[in-house]
């Protein structure tokens, strides 16, 4: 099973950028959809972004023109780039790959 971990969650202020990173085991890696998910406290769990092998992208509404999904296959890492973050993006971030998830990162958008 492929091990996947995230990295680059923080505090940031309101209209702040971070860049999240999930670096995969194994291989095969390319031929594989990745994903990044949040979950805020007392929510569900929710896609953000999703990207094929080929790096075709989808994006949630609320992440359309602020997030932007990325991979490096040579590297096996999948990246978010988020930007203009507000407080209600405040959540742990889960890196997937199929039925695999890394431990997730916190980020927190306050002032």
């Amino acid at each position: 099973q492929v091990q996947l971990v995230e990295s680059g969650g923080g505090l940031v202020q309101p209209g702040g950028s971070l860049r999240l990173s999930c670096a995969a085991s194994g291989s095969d890696f390319s031929i594989y959809f990745m994903a990044w998910y949040r979950q805020a406290p007392g929510k569900q769990r929710e896609l953000v972004a999703r990207i094929t092998g080929r790096g075709v992208t989808y994006y949630a509404s609320f992440a359309k023109g602020r997030f932007t999904i990325s991979r490096d296959n040579a590297k096996n890492t999948v990246y978010l780039q988020m930007n203009s973050l507000k407080p209600e993006d405040t959540a742990v971030y889960y890196c997937n790959q199929q039925n695999s998830w890394g431990q997730g990162t916190q980020v927190t958008v306050s002032s």
